[in-house]
């Protein structure tokens, strides 16, 4: 759909809100200010120097979830003005946010960074990829997700908690696609639903923990 005009990225019911609050012509006006449906040389920048952001999606049911997804500085690629793509990591097995990818593509991205303080806003149509080109971009990856992008837009960042540069996750696999092994695997109740390989690095690392070794683990910060 062309954003030519606000009411093709406004729905009814925004639309709605906007009169009833008497907000209409400041949500024109912010539309024709920030509102895109490509991604220009700015956004290209702002987002492969980030290294996370917040990935929105939707079941059929029309159930929305959002995670967070880290990784290297550059963990989402601007591949055109109209698409992006990003790796996904080893996980806990639940596949929620590629579920949906693949159930409906409706996706969402919010990139921020809590220093200047600035965030970006994607939507647009998703798929899986396990294309080995794509998949050498981000060693460790085991898949790749593309998106069709639909719309881009700033949003006001005063709202934005500011903070320092954190260190980034010992978690991010190297250059050779390897990571540390997780303490939530070394879960005795978890081992059964592991493969070989991820009992012998449990094993390595000095054998199951409890629940409530994991959480005391988490509570020193060994995640």
């Amino acid at each position: 759909m062309s954003l030519d005009t606000p009411d093709a990225f406004y729905t009814e019911a925004q639309r709605a809100m906007q009169r009833a609050e008497g907000r209409e012509k400041l949500a024109d006006t912010v539309f024709a200010a920030i509102v895109s449906d490509e991604l220009d040389d700015k956004h290209r920048a702002f987002i492969e120097s980030r290294d996370f952001f917040f990935l929105a999606s939707v079941d059929a049911s029309g159930m929305p979830t959002t995670s967070y997804k880290g990784g290297p500085v550059g963990v989402v690629r601007v591949d055109g003005p109209k698409a992006l793509s990003f790796p996904a990591y080893d996980g806990n097995g639940m596949y929620k946010s590629l579920g949906n990818v693949a159930e409906t593509g409706k996706v969402g991205l919010l990139f921020i960074d809590f220093e200047t303080p600035n965030r970006v806003r994607v939507q647009g149509d998703a798929r899986i990829s396990r294309d080995a080109d794509m998949l050498g971009r981000w060693p460790g990856a085991k898949m790749v997700v593309v998106v069709d992008v639909k719309q881009v837009f700033l949003n006001c960042a005063r709202y934005i908690h500011k903070h320092t540069r954190v260190t980034a996750s010992p978690y991010v696999p190297a250059a050779d696609g390897a990571q540390p092994h997780p303490s939530w695997k070394r879960i005795d109740m978890v081992q059964p639903a592991l493969s070989d390989e991820e009992r012998a690095q449990t094993a390595a690392e000095g054998g199951t923990i409890d629940f409530d070794g994991y959480a005391d683990r988490l509570n020193r910060g060994v995640s």
